[in-house]
């Protein structure tokens, strides 16, 4: 996501305001315009709750609606439908004005944002980049003005260069994410049943594996542990015995995030259910094929998955899940800041602040291994200059979820963080008061679902294991979905799969 810079670009992107609605570029006199990119945990729910009678909220984001991530591992073996975790963006009585599309760049000067337009169809999810969503070039561009601005865009997978990665694996980020995953766990078991079909071949087909032990990628194995034992069992019976499921993980134990005694109940009930668990495991490389194998079509869409530790070992889908990386948009299109935004930066040291500003080059402050952009404690970014030691805060400019670090009080990358930051946002734009309060996260547990109806969770010192921890789990979620539409269909589903099984069907 590069800065538009060429002439050329420049005079196309003129060129387009003409095609563009005139309401959508046209400013309420009577309410601030507040663009916000991104329509992620963030980004959604700033939209939401900001008080559409002061704000004017703009979302830009090439896509159209939240997903609610913590139910996307149902989905992906039909336990929910996919419908059952999307909230659009442009909701009946939502209020809030939607542009399909990426942010190209961003002039803090003249406080306008470029969009890149995106209304075709979009890649797979927010891995896929500009190039594979738009195989015709880039977008048209054109300029939207705000008052307000805030950063959401969230995060992409993070895949630390596996060679194969990017192009094999399927992440779990996203609704079309999760209908890969849901094609291709189906598409292994119908090959396998085929007659045709070796065991060798079969054995690989039937090898499924996740790599990342954290909540995510424990959940997906626990979630696929379900479907197979519960609904394939009685569909494919004698293929079962060939089902493998591993989880891969670089690190000494899974879900380093619960304390040791509910790690270790997560363990052994993953060894007693034939879960295995491969810690302290190197993943060098994803290919397609199978091991030694120069024949490509007679592989059925198996891949290889190479380990410094195992070697070579031939897997029917490999779900990646390790963490997150920072967005293009914010590594790059937000790389220099491209005059100093006098009218709404203010130094956080006058004593040292330069005379003439405006002559200097000025970046954004950044978080030394994350690349994530810097913010005080109400989510302003900062700014500073390379040749000296001058820093400023934009006041009309916020960063919040994934993208953003608060620099005195660094925060995990989670759902419920972006989900908290979002809302006290909003909250204190509303009041007009975010000058005179400083945020704080309250920190509300984690859990994860283990399978067979069992789960864990830890909020402060309290441990909660087993079926209790598996209904605290359902029913924080089902809380937590944002319409009453989503809050009725889940226990409908759900109540539908546990008396009639999961639907399988391809399509």
């Amino acid at each position: 996501m590069s800065r538009v810079g060429s002439t050329a670009a420049r005079t196309t992107r003129s060129i387009q305001h003409a095609s563009i609605p005139r309401q959508l570029l046209a400013h309420d006199p009577g309410r601030e315009r507040v663009v916000i990119l991104g329509s992620g945990w963030a980004g959604f729910t700033i939209s939401r709750n900001l008080d559409k009678k002061k704000f004017q909220p703009v979302v830009v984001s090439p896509r159209s609606y939240f997903v609610f991530t913590p139910l996307l591992a149902s989905t992906a073996v039909g336990t929910l439908e996919f419908r059952n975790t999307l909230e659009p963006v442009r909701g009946r009585n939502a209020g809030v004005d939607y542009i399909q599309g990426w942010a190209d760049d961003v002039s803090f000067d003249r406080k306008t944002v470029t969009v890149e337009a995106a209304a075709s169809k979009v890649g797979n999810g927010p891995n896929a980049d500009k190039a594979s969503a738009n195989s015709s070039g880039r977008g048209n561009l054109f300029d939207i003005s705000y008052d307000k601005l805030i950063v959401a865009v969230g995060c992409y997978s993070q895949t630390f260069g596996t060679k194969g990665v990017r192009e094999n694996a399927l992440f779990l980020k996203d609704v079309g994410d999760a209908r890969k995953i849901r094609s291709r766990i189906l598409e292994c078991f119908e090959t396998a049943s085929l007659p045709t079909t070796s065991d060798y071949l079969r054995k690989r087909l039937l090898n499924f594996a996740i790599v990342g032990g954290g909540p995510t990628g424990v959940e997906f194995a626990a979630e696929l542990f379900d479907l197979c034992h519960e609904d394939l069992s009685r569909l494919y019976p004698t293929l079962i015995p060939y089902v493998k499921i591993s989880i891969y993980d670089v690190a000494p134990k899974i879900l380093p995030m619960f304390d040791a005694k509910l790690a270790n109940y997560a363990l052994n009930l993953f060894k007693r259910d034939g879960i295995q668990i491969k810690t302290e495991h190197h993943i060098q490389e994803l290919r397609r094929g199978l091991p030694d194998s120069s024949d490509d079509r007679n592989d059925a869409g198996c891949l290889t998955l190479t380990t410094q530790e195992e070697g070579d070992i031939g897997v029917g889908m490999c779900v990646w899940s390790t963490g997150l990386m920072m967005n293009p948009f914010v590594q790059k299109a937000l790389d220099s800041v491209h005059t100093y935004p006098k009218s709404s930066a203010t130094p956080n040291k006058p004593e040292i602040a330069p005379d003439s500003p405006t002559d200097l080059k000025w970046s954004l402050k950044r978080h030394s291994k994350t690349g994530g952009l810097m913010v005080d404690d109400r989510f302003r970014v900062q700014l500073v200059q390379s040749d000296s030691p001058a820093e400023a805060t934009v006041e009309d400019v916020f960063a919040v979820g994934d993208v953003s670090v608060v620099e005195k009080s660094p925060l995990p990358a989670t759902a419920q963080v972006a989900n908290q930051e979002a809302r006290w946002l909003a909250q204190h734009l509303n009041n007009g008061d975010i000058k005179s309060h400083r945020f704080s996260f309250r920190n509300l547990g984690v859990m994860t679902y283990l399978g067979g109806m069992r789960a864990i969770m830890q909020t402060g010192e309290r441990e909660i294991k087993g079926r209790t921890a598996w209904l605290i789990w359902r029913g924080a979620y089902l809380t937590k979905t944002v319409s009453w539409r989503n809050k009725l269909l889940i226990p409908i589903y759900w109540a539908i799969n546990w008396v009639f099984g999961r639907d399988i069907s391809r399509f």
